[in-house]
């Protein structure tokens, strides 16, 4: 199963209607009830790392199925482990005999109470040893990680320090994943302002949240609150991290051009063409190393890749075939 074998209908292959349409309600509901057909158990877990930081997850599996394997799953920015292509995913992995643990990042899924801390997107290595205490609590399974959008990042930068870690994966799915943040935010700001004010209404409203939890920690004013993506990006860089300039905490996260070439863990990408929110110029420059292979479909938006008027998704489907076809041989 490759990105040559996503045909969606015509009425489907506007970008921004996939785009849309893939965090609707509508497909809320589809996703809702395809997790809840497979017919799962879950439980919840919390993570803590030697750091103090407490991450919060959903572990799901089939009674009486024998694992083929734990599949991590890293959901983008302002999504969580519920998520509708989270949910999708799980259930496309559970059908075909795998394990699913669904984590939260840091201040997504209700999770803000958990930790004092802002996050941000170069809170690595509290996912790393995340993943090395999933590892812990489930051994003797294969484990592989994927990820959408900002996931998508992240679990490749999860595989690129995997070997230091000292964590066996076997494999990394990569979906629509954020290359070169720069590019990133130059395309929001330059694209059509519904994708900007999506981000910018979620990320406030997380802030604001945080704000109210921990008042003497986070007492910005609504005034910085109001600030455009750009500079509440710059001012949370500024107070919160230490990278002291914008440029310096992009290339912080950053896996553009030839980073991805130490990978040492077979990967998979799945890119579309007309992604609205991360620019395919950075996929042309990409740099990977032989058990690497990226697939750019000609349609699919941002992480949507809608099939149909059920709204079935062809990237869960793709994560799932990718990782049987794996476990298999």
């Amino acid at each position: 199963m490759t990105a040559s074998d996503y045909a969606p209908p015509r009425w489907l292959r506007n970008a921004h209607v996939q785009s849309l349409l893939g965090s609707s309600p509508l497909r809320r509901r589809r996703a809702e009830q395809r997790l809840a057909q497979a017919g799962a158990s879950t439980e919840s877990h919390l993570i803590e790392t030697a750091e103090g930081v407490r991450l919060h997850g959903l572990h799901s599996w089939m009674p009486g199925v024998r694992s083929r394997g734990l599949v991590l799953l890293l959901h983008g920015w302002e999504g969580s482990a519920e998520s509708n292509y989270m949910r999708l995913t799980a259930a496309q992995l559970l059908a075909r005999g795998f394990e699913v643990f669904r984590l939260n990042f840091r201040d997504h899924g209700d999770t803000h109470h958990l930790n004092e801390g802002l996050f941000h997107s170069n809170r690595i290595d509290e996912v790393v040893q995340a993943a090395l205490e999933i590892a812990r609590r489930f051994p003797g399974r294969p484990l592989s990680v994927a990820g959408y959008s900002l996931g998508g990042n992240f679990a490749l930068r999860l595989a690129l320090r995997a070997p230091q870690a000292g964590l066996e994966l076997t494999h990394v799915a990569s979906v629509c994943p954020v290359l070169d943040p720069a590019r990133t935010m130059d395309a929001m700001e330059a694209g059509l302002p519904v994708y900007l004010w999506y981000f910018e209404r979620k990320w406030r409203g997380s802030l604001a949240r945080k704000r109210a939890l921990f008042p003497a920690l986070h007492d910005f004013d609504d005034r910085t609150l109001g600030l455009s993506m750009r500079p509440l990006t710059q001012w949370m860089v500024e107070r919160h991290t230490d990278f002291g300039t914008l440029d310096r905490y992009f290339d912080g996260y950053s896996i553009a051009r030839e980073r991805l070439a130490a990978l040492a863990v077979p990967a998979s990408i799945l890119m579309a063409a007309d992604d609205p929110v991360i620019p395919l110029a950075g996929f042309r420059e990409l740099v990977l190393p032989a058990h690497a292979r990226l697939e750019i479909a000609p349609w699919g938006g941002h992480c949507g890749f809608l099939e149909n008027a059920s709204l079935d998704g062809f990237a869960e489907r793709w994560i799932a075939d990718r990782l049987a076809a794996l476990a298999a041989a």
